[in-house]
């Protein structure tokens, strides 16, 4: 009896030490990375990293930045080989950075380990030369991985149909058309008031109105270049360029553009009061949330690109690829275990996981197909979203699920999701995302440093009428667009196109 007890207790002493072991255990991997203050996240607590250790039996010890520029410093002693930890997550990550770290030796090529490893990214890469062309070096290596979006916003025209039906017009189609329909907003009194309060067209700025440019063929990046069958160009000395503001200053004089388009900003020019009169009958945003309060937006609808030429296209601002989101360094010793581990951020199930929480405790599933959240909108957006999710604060690596946002249960946000969506069908990416050297990633700073301020102000004088648009003055624009590296940045840009 004495020897049972003795073994016994030998065994209970035994499971107590493992489990001690287990408990003490330390974390299988150390991460780095940012996710912003305002996201209200803390990894150390977040439930999809604890939930993902279920799954993988991965563990982490954490070191979370906050603050933006706190974390460029980092990755500047990251740089330098400063306590390298395995991985960075939401990395943010420029291409500069990628290319200065792997060139380096901070982080390592992870193109040998993908079609093993992470099968499922693999596959989005091999479907998409674009997207792996964007994230992938000259000689061949992959150094961070991506985030793929495909209902990214874009800035768009939103306009009122609760005004065009009031005046019992069409949505415009062309440059033309649109210029009467904001006539139109501009006389008749839309919005009710007795008032003539109307603002037909509100925009933040000359980069925003380069949107508009699509209305004459015109996409061109912040570069001011477009590549297009494997020539780079830029409309910025074109015969459309110049219409194009010519119709601007035609919008300005009559008074159909916000007067305070080039002074405003997206806070000065939002509303909040429900009650309030809505003044704007046609915006240039990413979402009319952006500008009118929440029981407003359901009067705006995004509008399809006006046609030129009997084409519509329109500039795709940031496109399906968030590059340097995933790296692993040099100080890493099991890369692949890593590399497996991220691949499930390329999946379904998981990216669901990362972006709404788990099925049934922080969304569930309705009749019809569509999801929503498990708790009031108040509770999602402080509780689930910065509790158990990874959404937002910072770009994760993976995978948004499109189809699933467009099965979000509450119909005005559903339609500002498949507005945007729809919009893809006529978006052009102006340029693909290419990793540039340093010495011509430098030259190309300097070049845009002098030409953008140049060419921001001197269009937006064009518009106002401040400069008068006449043969002299617009070939001196063309000059001094010309002197100031025009053609010396296309021909660095040229040399990137495959």
């Amino acid at each position: 009896m004495r020897k049972g007890i003795t073994v016994l207790l030998a065994v209970l002493l035994l499971f107590s030490q493992a489990f001690a072991e287990t408990a003490q255990k330390a974390p299988d991997f150390t991460m780095e990375g940012y996710d912003g203050e305002l996201s209200g996240r803390n990894w150390e607590t977040n439930l999809f990293f604890s939930r993902m250790q279920e799954i993988t039996g991965i563990s982490f010890q954490f070191s979370q930045f906050t603050d933006a520029e706190r974390w460029t410093e980092r990755k500047k002693e990251i740089l330098q080989g400063e306590n390298l930890p395995d991985v960075l997550f939401k990395a943010e990550l420029t291409s500069a950075e990628v290319r200065d770290l792997y060139e380096a030796g901070r982080i390592i090529d992870l193109a040998p380990y993908l079609e093993e490893y992470a099968p499922d990214l693999w596959k989005l890469l091999e479907e998409d030369p674009e997207a792996k062309q964007a994230v992938t070096l000259t000689d061949g290596a992959i150094p961070a991985l991506p985030a793929f979006n495909r209902l990214q916003n874009n800035d768009a025209l939103w306009i009122n149909t609760n005004w065009l039906k009031k005046l019992n017009l069409e949505t415009p189609k062309t440059a033309e058309e649109l210029t009467e329909v904001l006539r139109a907003f501009r006389e008749k009194d839309p919005n009710g008031n007795y008032q003539r309060d109307e603002i037909p067209l509100t925009f933040i700025g000359m980069w925003e109105l380069r949107f508009l440019g699509h209305a004459f063929g015109i996409i061109d990046n912040d570069y001011y270049v477009t590549a297009k069958d494997g020539t780079v160009t830029s409309s910025l000395t074109s015969e459309e360029n110049r219409a194009f503001l010519a119709w601007l200053h035609s919008l300005w004089e009559e008074g159909l553009l916000d007067p305070s388009g080039f002074s405003i900003t997206d806070g000065m020019r939002q509303i909040t009061d429900e009650k309030k009169s809505i003044p704007y009958g046609v915006m240039l945003s990413c979402s009319p949330l952006t500008v009118v309060p929440q029981a407003a937006i359901s009067q705006y609808t995004l509008m399809e690109p006006l046609e030129y030429n009997g084409k519509r296209i329109y500039r795709d601002l940031i496109g399906d690829v968030i590059r340097g989101t995933f790296a692993i360094t040099s100080a890493c010793k099991e890369p692949e275990k890593l590399v497996a581990w991220v691949n499930r951020l390329y999946t379904e199930e998981t990216s669901r996981l990362a972006h709404y929480g788990k099925e049934g405790e922080d969304y569930i599933l309705t009749e019809g197909g569509y999801w929503e959240w498990n708790a009031d909108l108040q509770t999602a957006g402080e509780v689930i979203l910065p509790e158990n999710t990874i959404s937002e604060g910072g770009t994760a690596p993976g995978v948004t699920d499109s189809e699933f946002q467009l099965r979000y249960t509450d119909e005005a946000t559903r339609r500002n999701i498949e507005q945007l969506s729809a919009l893809k069908a006529f978006t052009v990416r102006p340029f693909p995302q290419v990793t540039l050297t340093a010495e011509d990633e430098k030259r190309i700073a300097e070049i845009q440093r002098d030409l953008s301020g140049y060419v921001e102000k001197a269009m937006a004088c064009f518009v106002t009428g401040d400069t008068e648009l006449t043969d002299e003055s617009w070939a001196e624009f063309c000059h001094s667009v010309e002197a100031k590296g025009l053609n010396e940045m296309i021909a660095i840009w040229q040399k990137y196109i495959r």
